[in-house]
């Protein structure tokens, strides 16, 4: 019988696997045209293979900490910090997205989550912001801001999601379904407000 664990287990990994296909799919188109032998392609196939595989292994290691079993990594915040400013690099044009992330993490117990509201902030800019985000020993603050607008729909469908809500396209908020399931096993009260850009509270 489904149960709202495998419910939760089947948005994720739905999730997980839009976010990688497509560069698995530009390293299977570069793997053919090496065995066609044209050389003519030699250095754009080096270049695919070399951003693709990049952008698979930072992902990876992203979603691993963000959503696997609990690791050595996920207790040291210089190693969140570290996986997930290398995310934050895989999305839209990569160095170039105009997004920037600064973390100060006080707190481990809330590392899991300040990673998770790294994924969902990010989806929320529609181009080009800072992040910023903030734990300490009773509240983790995370907040988003940007010149060039939020999305609006996203935004509006995260407060549901923090009223127990499920929305219909659940693999594109699998970051704040997780996050919202985190916070009733932890009995953290999750709150946002759109006061200088868009911020969500933990506490």
């Amino acid at each position: 019988m489904e149960g709202p664990t495998t419910k939760l287990a089947e948005v994720i990994s739905t999730r997980i696997s839009h976010d990688l296909i497509g560069n698995i799919g530009a390293i299977g188109n570069a793997v053919e045209l090496l065995e066609e032998g044209d050389m003519d392609f030699l250095s754009d196939i080096k270049n695919i293979l070399k951003i693709s595989s990049s952008v698979l292994s930072n992902r990876l290691k992203f979603f691993r900490m963000a959503f696997g079993l609990e690791n050595s990594n996920i207790e040291d915040a210089i190693q969140v910090e570290k996986v997930s400013q290398a995310y934050i690099k895989t999305i839209g044009s990569g160095e170039g997205n105009g997004i920037s992330l600064r973390m100060s993490l006080e707190n481990k117990a809330y590392n899991r989550e300040a990673m998770l509201t790294v994924m969902i902030l990010v989806d929320t800019i529609i181009k080009g912001g800072e992040i910023e985000i903030i734990s300490t020993a009773k509240e983790l603050t995370a907040r988003v801001s940007s010149q060039r607008g939020l999305s609006e729909e996203k935004i509006n469908t995260l407060e549901k999601i923090w009223q127990g809500e499920v929305p219909d396209n659940k693999a594109i908020y699998a970051g704040g379904l997780y996050l919202y399931e985190l916070g009733r096993e932890k009995g953290h009260h999750i709150t946002q407000s759109q006061e200088k850009g868009f911020t969500i509270r933990i506490e």
